[in-house]
């Protein structure tokens, strides 16, 4: 089969790989009908995470059950599923809690972009849909696995609700689908930070009501102004830098609430600050699987379109091309399409 692979930074490829087979009773097979470039997939990408092998990458997915362990029950060959990018048994106490990313006996899952993946603990991690959906619907199933279920986590850790104010920091495919779900969880008022036109477009579309281009201090400034100097009562944090994490707990009103999802990287809080700005601190890898069912509904009932942040799709074979786009801000998220489910017209932009 074919599979991205990446070398080092910037060089990522699509070679020639064993299709991967059921090694465990509780393992399934799934041949992809679509994947995608994750905005973490970029930090190894830009050499802020080190490469020591080559590595399968890929981490969001929908596709086709093709065979199962003799001990899986839930899902069968035939179906299509929506899987999250840690594997989860969704039955010890930590899974029942909701925190399925935390499982005890979690593993990840990678190598998505390809034509097959292998996926673990397959009763606790797929979600089949009722039926095969509509091709206008894999667009949003695909980002339900892992940017929607973030965004939606996001919102969930900072306490979202009827009435609140609510600001995004960071305008990636996670913090365009975290100010849907605020809209959805019923914000009153949703500021996105961002400083692109296209992305401020979106954010309007998916519910912002307010756009602030600042970044750092200023951009605190500017969402104390917004908030009669107060803060915003939540405030999602969707980037993993210094930075960003400041500023969305500068950003937060004396017992607001932070949920943050930006993968860290070298992200050290200053204690006072910390013990002076009464702030509750949520968040971590999210535990997607929780919310799959809710979202799957959503999302085939017409209630949401998260598949809009996806604004280019390509074949797996131009995987290359796919992480350069999103690299340089020439997309925000790239579909891409295993050879055996090839884009119709070509490489194109999506309408959503």
């Amino acid at each position: 089969m074919r599979a991205t692979i990446m070398h080092a930074p910037g060089d990522v490829r699509v070679e020639d790989r064993d299709k991967p087979a059921v090694r465990q009773p509780t393992d399934a097979v799934i041949k992809l009908v679509a994947a995608c470039v994750c905005g973490s997939d970029l930090w190894p990408y830009r050499g802020a995470d080190k490469i020591s092998k080559p590595a399968p990458m890929g981490h969001e997915y929908v596709g086709i059950v093709e065979e199962v362990g003799a001990g899986v029950r839930n899902v069968r060959p035939g179906q299509f599923v929506v899987g999250s990018f840690f594997a989860s048994d969704n039955t010890c106490d930590i899974c029942r809690s909701g925190y399925q990313s935390a499982c005890v006996h979690r593993q990840g899952v990678g190598g998505a972009q390809a034509e097959y993946m292998r996926v673990p603990l397959a009763d606790g991690t797929l979600v089949a849909t009722p039926g095969m959906p509509d091709a206008a619907k894999v667009p949003s199933l695909l980002a339900a696995s892992d940017v929607l279920g973030t965004g939606w986590f996001a919102a969930k850790a900072a306490e979202v609700g009827p009435g609140k104010t609510v600001a995004v920091v960071g305008d990636g495919a996670v913090g365009l689908l975290g100010v849907l779900a605020a809209q959805q969880m019923g914000a009153e008022r949703i500021i996105a930070m961002s400083r692109h036109a296209d992305r401020q477009a979106l954010a309007r579309e998916f519910g912002a009501t307010d756009i602030v281009e600042e970044r750092g201090d200023e951009g605190v400034k500017k969402i104390k102004e917004l908030t009669g100097g107060l803060g915003a009562h939540s405030v999602l944090e969707a980037v993993g830098t210094q930075e960003s994490m400041l500023q969305a707990i500068h950003a937060t009103r004396a017992g607001g609430h932070v949920g943050f999802v930006g993968v860290s990287h070298d992200v050290a809080l200053p204690g006072r600050d910390l013990f002076y700005s009464h702030v509750h601190l949520h968040g971590g890898p999210a535990p997607v699987r929780q919310y799959l069912p809710e979202l799957i509904d959503l999302i085939l009932g017409g209630t949401i379109n998260p598949g809009k942040v996806f604004d280019l799709e390509l074949p797996l074979e131009q995987a290359a091309d796919a992480y350069k786009a999103m690299d340089q801000r020439r997309a925000i998220k790239v579909l891409l399409r295993p050879l055996a489910h090839p884009c119709p017209d070509g490489p194109h932009r999506l309408k959503g």
